[in-house]
């Protein structure tokens, strides 16, 4: 396995795979890496010829520089637990290395058609600009055959299938799939995440209440409103020292809108378990 941070490395190792026919995955990552990251990597190894795996705490995506300043980042246990797993190439850069001055410091634009507006884009403004920002540009660098994201960051996975979908880029990502992977969880049922580093052990135990509460609430859907399940969902969690719902939204899988019906309905959630900002969903 190498290591590389430049983009002159990359686009060398990359274009030496193209010219052999090899078929590339790509596994983008902010870094502290978990078993959720790890079954992404094993599944993209498993399918390519070559495994890319991107370790880079991106700054344009965080609206919140103390929430960027305290992001875990663990590259060499990172790079460790890669090597195991059989990754052929880290691509690990400075944010000098990947940015411009002038694009640190202009927001970048997307026609999100308004998957933006709700959830994660609402309650973080710039954030989708930030990631659809980088993806495009590892994209660029990499050229995977397959690009592999985990389903717990559901809103973000609908930004990048509309990022590839749309018909200006077709031409340069045509090529590409983007494969859905579904949410890890510990035993507890917490969903598996790099956030969960700064959690306490007993803020673990607390936080199992989120995906013990969505879960509960599938069984509740099979009588009540969706309405009424959300409410329901809010006050549970709501209710319990120690966390806090930001937002719990019930929306189509498809738009992110918010819907009236349960058919193709996800539950999106984002839970304040002290000062630490978790994400979950439930696919009805």
């Amino acid at each position: 396995m190498q290591v590389l941070t430049t983009q002159k490395e990359i686009v060398r190792q990359i274009e030496a795979c193209i010219r052999q026919n090899k078929t590339i995955g790509l596994v983008p990552t902010m870094g502290a890496l978990h078993q959720g990251h790890a079954a992404l990597v094993r599944r993209a190894v498993a399918e390519n010829d070559v495994c890319v795996v991107s370790v880079f705490v991106n700054p344009t995506q965080f609206n919140n520089p103390e929430d960027l300043l305290k992001y875990p980042r663990t590259l060499d246990k990172d790079v460790a637990l890669l090597s195991e797993l059989g990754v052929h190439f880290v691509f690990a850069p400075t944010a000098e290395e990947v940015y411009s001055a002038e694009e640190i410091k202009t927001a970048f634009s997307f026609d999100f058609n308004g998957l933006d507006q709700v959830m994660e884009g609402k309650m973080r403004p710039g954030h989708f600009n930030g990631v659809v920002q980088i993806v495009s540009k590892l994209f660029e660098l990499v050229h995977p055959t397959r690009a592999y994201f985990g389903e717990k960051d559901f809103q973000q996975l609908a930004i990048i299938h509309h990022m590839v979908e749309r018909s200006s880029l077709k031409d340069s990502f045509g090529y590409l799939q983007i494969m859905d992977c579904p949410i890890v969880r510990e035993e507890s049922g917490l969903a598996l995440s790099s956030r969960n580093q700064r959690l306490s052990e007993e803020e673990k135990k607390t936080a199992v209440n989120i995906s013990q509460t969505l879960f509960s609430s599938l069984e509740w859907a099979k009588t009540a409103s969706v309405a009424q399940v959300q409410q329901r969902v809010i006050d549970t969690i709501n209710a319990i020292d120690g966390l806090e719902v930001e937002y719990y939204e019930i929306v189509d899988k498809t738009t992110l809108q918010p819907t009236s019906t349960f058919d193709n309905a996800i539950g999106c959630i984002t839970v304040y378990c002290g000062p630490v900002r978790l994400i979950d969903n439930i696919q009805y």
